[in-house]
Parts: C-alpha cells; structure tokens; sequence
C-alpha cells in the first residue's frame, strides 16, 4: 500500500503526466454525459420495450455491441453517440489490412510518421460513409419498428446527420486523447464503455443472492476467476519468445568488434484481440440474418444465446484461422531476414537469408498455436463459468471474451506510457525488477 501511494504521489508531482492524466479524464466525462443525449424524433418508451426484448433474444449480440457504443451499464441507449467509435474502428481495421495488400499504402506506411498521418486522414474520410451507411440502416430499422415519431426522408435525413455527427465528434475525442492525453483516445473509449458494465453486474449477483437463486460463496468464486483471469491476460500479452541474435565478429587492426548476442523478442499475444474481434463478428453476421429471415437451422448453428456445440467448434477455429492470417499478414520473416543479414547478425545454428526466414516462420506457426490456444480458453470462460456457477451470461461475461482482453491491454498500454514518464524523470516504475511492455 505504502509503494501504491508513493507510485501515485510521484505520478501528479509531474506536471506534464498530470496534465495528460486530468485532461483524459475531462474528455471521458464528455463523452460519457453525450451518451445520454437522445436521438430527436423517437419514441424511448417504445424502444426501450424493444431493447428489453432484443436484449433476451440476441443477449450476446447486443453486448457485443454495447462494448463499442458505450452503453454497458443497461440497454443500448439511443443517442447521437449510438454508434460511437464503432465506424472509425472499422475503417481503422480496414486500412490495416490494406496497407499489407495495396502497394500505395504500403510505401506511404514506410514513409515513417508523415506516411501514417496521411493513412489515418484516409482513415477519417472512410469513417464518414460507413457512418452514413450504418445511419441510414439504423433509421430505417427504427422506421420498420414504429419507433420514429414522424416517419419520412426528414426522420431518416435527421437521424443520419446526428449519427454522423457524434461518431465523428466521438473520433475527435479519441484523437484528442492520443495527442493531448495518455494512451490510445479510441481504446480507452472502448473501455469505458466496458467498465460502465460492472456496476449492472455487481448489482444483478445481489438481486441473485436476495433472491436465493445464488448462494453466497459464489461471488467470491466470481472474483477469484475474474482475479486469475486478468493474472493470466497479463502473462499471455508480456510473455516472449526470445530467439538469440549473433553479431558477427570484425577484426580491425588490433580490436575485435562485435560478436555480442542479444535476442529477438516474439510476443506470444502477437496478434492481440483482432482474431476475437473478426471471430465474433463473422459468428454474429450469419446468426442476426438467420434470425431476421425465420432461417432455424442458421439461429440453431450460429446460436449466441445458447452457445450450442456448433457454435462453439466455429468459433474455436475461426479463433485460430484469424490468429494465423493476422500474424501470416503483418510478420514478416524474409524481410527480417534480410535486416539481420544486412546488420551481419545471424540466429546460431541457423544459415543467414532463406533458412533464417523458414526458422522465424516455424517459430510464429508454432506461437501462434500457442496464443489460438489461450485466446479460446479465454472466450470459453464466460460460458463455462455460467454453467458451472448457475450465473448469467451477463455476469459471467466480464470473466473472459473481448471485453477483458480490452480491458487488460489498454491498462497495460497505460501503464507502460505511465512508466515512461516516471523513468524519464529517475522515479522508480511500477514494478521494482522489470519493465511493463505495451501492446503493439
């Protein structure tokens, strides 16, 4: 306790770190008090009827959601801010993938940090027609649900203007945060909206205990399964693969040079959260539209509610397809080949060029088996831990899946950033041995 304070104390006797740390905060509470401005022309009380509704049929698909538009402690809440970061997440995704497929972003990515603020204003011009898209979508379901007060093209031209508007407002505010503030603006966007979620789940374990349909042991089995949880999110993200480097050796005159090993770190959690992410939304896609169009055996394969047997299977090797394509897509083992050759490093054993490049690509194949493993065992939680302590899946939710790996990334990202400060300045980190990584 004693070093906690001392950690914090040293932490607001920096001004610039305090600086960034309150202006974080100020922007989060603007974005937190927008949430709850509501979308002008629409009935609430008839939407909330129907978020209720929706809520117990399509339980995993609206939390889903409700992870990325901020609405974690209750239903979805309809304001200009409903789609939150969402858009500007996906066109984000959108141009991480392209930049690895298209020649033009590619050298634009190599440029350094001119190139990337050039990629990020495509990113911003690529969010407006996603929002205007999802808007329209939005307004249209309103429409078919008899939630619009006064139905027509100005319902339709109203709502995807205030839709647009907030989402670009909520990307100003993370964009912000990641200039101005500490840590990722859009991430810790995401996870406030997460942590809004635990305060609706504390209160739902004591109706459950008041109501004698959960006995009291069992909040602290709760606990300590979200306690190893994150113990072992953390693991996972910091642990490496050290792969040891040679310099070769250079005889000039009467000195050596060179000839020192360092190694070659290769993170387990190489991927991070994107495998979930794409995981879910391809479980979520085929299910929402069986559902819609009456299709039985699609709600029965894709089921997100029940988490049947199929279900399960699909999601476990959508996990480990998407953990290999994103690793096949950004690491890169002939180009890091020829670096080590180009610097006259060498892996022992191991011949320089093309047998490097095979030895590195084993090495990621047989660590991203490694990391499909955890991040399964890490989504499968949730639904083993309601089974198990007679929980709902709302509750038993925050033990795994994508919203603690959020959580438990952002914080580490944060921490690190933290730690960067207090280091600069000869403070002492938060750990006495060892360095906090970020994530990539």
């Amino acid at each position: 306790m004693k070093r906690i304070i001392e950690i914090i104390t040293n932490i607001f006797m920096i001004p610039e770190l305090r600086r960034r740390i309150l202006f974080t905060l100020g922007v989060l509470i603007v974005w937190r008090f927008g949430i709850f401005v509501p979308l002008p022309g629409v009935n609430m009380k008839a939407f909330r009827d129907l978020m209720a509704e929706l809520v117990a049929n399509f339980g995993a698909v609206t939390g889903y959601i409700r992870f990325f538009t901020g609405g974690g402690g209750g239903n979805l809440q309809l304001s200009v801010f409903s789609l939150g970061i969402m858009p500007y997440i996906t066109a984000s995704i959108m141009f991480s993938l392209l930049i690895k497929v298209v020649p033009r972003l590619e050298a634009l990515a190599k440029e350094g940090p001119s190139g990337y603020r050039k990629i990020s204003q495509y990113t911003r011009y690529a969010t407006v027609p996603i929002c205007i898209f999802w808007g329209v979508s939005a307004s249209i379901v309103l429409i078919k649900n008899n939630l619009a007060l006064n139905p027509g093209f100005s319902f339709i031209f109203t709502s995807v203007l205030c839709f647009t508007a907030g989402s670009m407002f909520v990307m100003w505010l993370g964009e912000q945060i990641t200039e101005y503030g500490i840590g990722n603006g859009a991430s810790l966007i995401i996870m406030s909206g997460i942590i809004d979620g635990i305060p609706a789940a504390i209160m739902e374990i004591n109706k459950s205990i008041d109501a004698d349909t959960l006995t009291p042991d069992k909040p602290l089995i709760l606990l300590l399964l979200y306690l190893g949880s994150i113990a072992a999110i953390v693991y996972i993200t910091q642990a490496q693969r050290r792969i040891p480097v040679q310099y070769s050796k250079h005889i000039r005159g009467r000195h050596v040079y060179g000839g020192q090993r360092h190694y070659l770190p290769l993170r387990i959690n190489h991927a991070g959260v994107m495998p979930v992410i794409f995981a879910s939304t391809l479980m979520m896609v085929p299910y929402t539209i069986g559902n819609i169009a009456g299709s039985t055996w699609l709600g029965k394969v894709f089921d997100m509610s029940q988490s049947g047997f199929w279900y399960t299977l699909l999601y476990i090797v959508f996990i480990f397809f998407f953990s290999y394509f994103w690793n096949n897509l950004y690491f890169r083992p002939v180009e890091m080949s020829d670096m080590l050759k180009e610097s006259g490093s060498f892996v022992p054993g191991i011949r320089p060029g093309h047998d490097t490049a095979l030895y590195l690509q084993n090495v990621m194949n047989r660590i991203t088996l490694v990391e499909g493993a955890c991040l399964t065992a890490i989504i499968l939680m949730p639904t083993l831990s309601a089974a198990a302590l007679g929980v709902s899946s709302y509750v038993a939710g925050f033990l795994g899946g994508t919203g603690i790996l959020i959580i438990v990334g952002v914080g580490l990202d944060i921490m690190q950033k933290v730690e960067s400060h207090l280091l600069m300045r000869e403070y002492d980190g938060f750990m006495k041995k060892g360095r906090i990584k970020g994530r990539r």
